[in-house]
């Protein structure tokens, strides 16, 4: 996909969605159908009936009133509330618009955000988007229907961020503020970012919290192309970088690995389920593996 520019039409990007919807929705009913549901719990359980006690049933579900009433041990049955509230927190700060070699960051988002989105709403769950930069930027609660998620994608891909940084910790405050009942978010983000750890903890003590880091392959191993400048497109700010020097390299893949090893301890650090998600490689596998670690705790 080539970078969205103003000049282009309303048309062109409505045939990207439509591409990102035929393959996230053939993905969502043939692969992710089963891990989604048996991955993510309702909000609670509802009573559904009384019936008699059963061998093997559990003594704490004995309903004493019905059974003192009918001489004969009587327990609640309940069902679980399936439906959810999904929250699609993506980032779209001016590090999302990087990639090296096949997609861009924001691009493999709205991929991202299309396959979760069509797995929830085939799900029978509500889904809602948080578009994030800088400060919060769009929040569209949640709703049912193929159309809340299209719209979602839609927007990935074109909302400009007024400010080119980023606050993880503005949008963590955010869904703590407006999310009255407890949800599901999947926080989509490169995580360049720091001071989050507070409001992100937070969040995740009061909903379910899956974090999806969004990683180049060149952000892991710079290549030998000579010198360099290298510009951080959230500051403007350059340097030059001679990628031909050994211990360069290497100093930049210690770093890169060193802040990826400790944003993954943070994440067990407060339970928060996570997985990478590489702009080059195939992530279908590790998203799968996520959703059956989730399923056997279950």
């Amino acid at each position: 996909m080539e970078e969205i520019n103003e000049e282009e039409s309303i048309e062109e990007v409505m045939r990207r969605v439509r591409r990102l919807e035929i393959r996230a929705r053939r993905l969502a009913s043939e692969v992710f159908s089963g891990d989604y549901h048996s991955s993510f719990r309702g909000q609670g359980l509802d009573f559904d009936e009384f019936r008699e006690y059963q061998p093997g049933d559990e003594v704490r579900f004995i309903d004493w009133n019905v059974t003192a009433r009918s001489q004969v041990p009587y327990i609640r049955k309940f069902r679980e509330e399936r439906e959810l509230s999904v929250i699609l927190a993506v980032d779209i700060s001016a590090s999302t618009e990087y990639g090296s070699n096949f997609l861009s960051k924001r691009e493999r988002a709205a991929e991202l955000a299309a396959l979760l989105g069509f797995s929830a709403r085939y799900n029978g769950d509500k889904v809602g988007l948080l578009l994030f930069a800088k400060e919060p930027i769009l929040y569209l609660p949640p709703a049912k229907g193929g159309k809340s998620v299209l719209r979602a994608v839609r927007e990935i891909l074109t909302t400009k961020p007024a400010a080119p940084g980023t606050s993880i910790s503005e949008a963590a405050k955010f869904l703590l503020q407006t999310l009255k009942r407890k949800g599901l978010v999947f926080m989509i983000s490169d995580f360049i970012d720091w001071g989050f750890e507070k409001p992100l903890g937070s969040l995740a003590r009061q909903h379910d919290l899956i974090a999806l880091p969004l990683v180049d392959p060149l952000e892991k191993h710079l290549p030998d192309v000579g010198k360099v400048y290298l510009r951080d497109p959230e500051t403007g700010q350059e340097i030059l970088v001679n990628t031909s020097n050994a211990n360069t390299r290497m100093g930049m893949t210690k770093l890169s690995k060193r802040y990826r090893e400790g944003l993954t301890a943070f994440f067990k650090k407060h339970a928060i389920d996570s997985t990478i998600i590489s702009t080059r490689d195939d992530y279908l596998a590790d998203l799968h593996q996520l959703f059956q670690r989730r399923a056997h705790r279950r």
